[in-house]
């Protein structure tokens, strides 16, 4: 018998997203995979590693992101609320 009981996302954010944009799951992402994922231009992911913001792995080829670096931008990205008037 097969046990129906949904695993919890391994990464959330990032699957939230995906789901979104009706995107698969990789193993590495690429600089273009990350721009369309956020809907900016390469250039703009390229200017957010060079300043730090985001974590690229130098793996074979050019530029790569793992599913957590991917997470951890999303972890970091929310902005607290001011409800003062």
């Amino acid at each position: 018998m097969q046990n129906d009981v949904a695993k919890p996302a391994k990464y959330p954010l990032l699957e939230t997203v995906l789901a979104y944009k009706g995107l698969p799951m990789k193993g590495t992402f690429t600089v273009p995979d990350v721009a369309d994922l956020f809907d900016v231009t390469t250039r703009t992911i390229q200017t957010r590693i060079k300043r730090g913001g985001l974590t690229s792995r130098d793996l074979p080829g050019r530029s790569k992101f793992l599913a957590v670096d991917l997470e951890q931008l999303l972890e970091g990205s929310s902005k607290p609320v001011s409800l003062a008037a």
